[in-house]
């Protein structure tokens, strides 16, 4: 655990303040407690970073889950009643782990989850711009491009250009300054930027100076709505007694259940789709694997659950701030949650001096690493099969969610490859009087069309050979129309010669008496 504490512990530093006013918004976001934020981070961390086999993802309360944790509450009636459904989905989470259900993440194409990271990204720099630029009215960590007041995230942009606070946009581009100046090379083989991470000095240097704007300037000193807002408690007894206990009459309401399906599938799909993510981001390359990770995040809701916190889940943008860190195993994700927890026990008046803007700058620079320009030039490069896929998943997520945009890259992946499946299965050659009809690959039942118009092709008096040495796999539907051909070909004058090898595909087709072998 402590092997690569050199790397990790720094990361961790930046994880926890990214993940910090992210736990506070999404609580908000959702009309319940701040506790019930920081108790997801701090179990995502914790309990999930302990069990998960991944050495990079981080978990805690998601934005993608909102939606589905307004309308259960709404639908239950308590939360405290919710908090059960919040439990059942991590048994549900836990059992999916056990059968190994977890495969189901291995089928997206690798544009789809590329799409996936630079929408993320894009969001990222969208959202954060209006605290850029000192306008926090919409909650830290919102992902939907409609708003619940009614904006989005376009006219949230113009409404914080019209309104900006000096102070906040002077603390932003001055935390983007040092940020870019402390990722040059030179800075970054320094030792004590090792232990010492740019987005820690960054905030501290926010704190300290928006402080000194109160001597100095004091119409640009941020209030209070433009610093982060963590609950402060005397001690930890009354932290305890601030806990939303669950209720556990709920076990025989049907909407109890029905919400802890919804959220057990919502949430596994999120948590397998970011693990692929930060898969790809890993320098290492690592797998993680899917199914441990279902057992993890299971685990996680069910302690969540138990003590009053959100549900969780994977998230890509603590699991990128992590790996653009320099994270090298879970340990960062681990100490990232005992942060939080120390936070909440210890110092969370010193932590109410950080300004959302220069937290902002941290996470508009880590969207963009997300979201490169250079990655689009990269798929523009790899043809229409691969960026159609990657682009239609980035547009959808931006102004939809996650899921959908998932789904909608997908589908465009398949057609993709359906549309190739279809051409490279089936040829036909022509040589004076001589036909070709070779099969390749797989053939499945879409190149019924193609086949059927091949053979139409095929003129009276002529010969055919008919090699099924190439192929795997031919859909029953194909080898009926051959054999249909093959029946009809003496009343065309058309002379059918079979080429086959000994095995699976030995007795494909009517056999015509004229048989090649290999």
């Amino acid at each position: 655990m402590f092997k690569n504490l050199q790397q990790d512990l720094p990361a961790s530093l930046v994880v926890f303040l990214v993940a910090l006013p992210l736990c506070l918004g999404i609580s908000l976001a959702c009309g319940t407690l701040p506790i019930t934020g920081l108790i997801a981070g701090i179990v995502g961390g914790i309990v999930v970073g302990a069990i998960s086999g991944s050495q990079l993802s981080v978990s805690g309360p998601a934005a993608g889950l909102t939606a589905i944790v307004i309308s259960g509450i709404a639908e239950i009636g308590l939360y405290e009643m919710f908090l059960l459904s919040v439990v059942l989905a991590g048994v549900i989470q836990l059992l999916l782990g056990i059968f190994k259900a977890g495969f189901v993440s291995d089928y997206v194409p690798n544009a789809v989850i590329k799409g996936m990271l630079a929408a993320i990204g894009i969001i990222l720099i969208l959202k954060q711009i209006p605290h850029f630029l000192g306008d926090d009215k919409d909650y830290e960590g919102d992902e939907a491009f409609f708003q619940t007041d009614g904006e989005n995230t376009f006219t949230e942009i113009i409404l914080a250009l019209q309104n900006i606070e000096p102070g906040a946009l002077m603390l932003g581009l001055l935390s983007v300054g040092i940020l870019l100046l402390l990722d040059m090379k030179w800075f970054k083989k320094q030792p004590i930027f090792k232990w010492m991470p740019a987005p820690l000095i960054v905030v501290v240097s926010g704190a300290f100076l928006n402080h000194m704007f109160g001597h100095w300037m004091p119409g640009c000193q941020l209030q209070a709505e433009h610093l982060v807002e963590l609950p402060i408690f005397a001690d930890p007894v009354q932290l305890y007694f601030s806990l939303p206990k669950i209720d556990f009459n709920g076990f025989t309401n049907f909407h109890v259940w029905k919400v802890g399906v919804t959220l057990a599938i919502v949430a596994s799909l999120e948590s397998l789709l970011s693990l692929e993510a930060v898969d790809k981001l890993d320098p290492e390359k690592r797998i993680s694997p899917n199914n441990r990770e279902l057992v993890a995040q299971g685990t996680g809701n069910i302690v969540s659950g138990l003590l009053g916190g959100l549900p969780v889940t994977s998230v890509i943008v603590r699991s990128s701030a992590n790996v653009n860190a320099g994270a090298r195993t879970r340990s960062s994700a681990i100490f990232h949650g005992g942060l939080l927890l120390l936070s909440v026990l210890l110092i969370p008046g010193v932590l109410n001096l950080i300004p959302k803007s220069v937290l902002a700058a941290i996470l508009i620079l880590t969207g963009y690493k997300l979201a490169k320009v250079s990655l689009f030039k990269e798929y523009a490069k790899k043809g229409w099969d691969q960026l159609l896929p990657f682009l239609i998943t980035v547009i959808v997520i931006v102004f939809t969610d996650l899921l959908t945009g998932i789904f909608a890259g997908l589908l465009v992946g398949l057609f993709f490859m359906f549309k190739s499946n279809f051409k490279n299965s089936v040829f036909l050659y022509k040589n004076d009087e001589n036909y070709l009809l070779r099969f390749k690959n797989e053939v499945s039942y879409l190149s019924k069309p193609r086949v059927k118009k091949m053979l139409t092709e095929i003129p009276n008096g002529t010969s055919v050979l008919i090699d099924a040495t190439k192929t795997s796999f031919i859909d029953k539907d194909i080898v009926e129309i051959i054999d249909e051909f093959i029946e009809h070909s003496d009343k065309h004058n058309i002379k059918i010669f079979i080429k086959r090898e000994k095995g699976p595909n030995d007795d494909l087709f009517k056999d015509p008496h004229r048989r090649v072998t290999n």
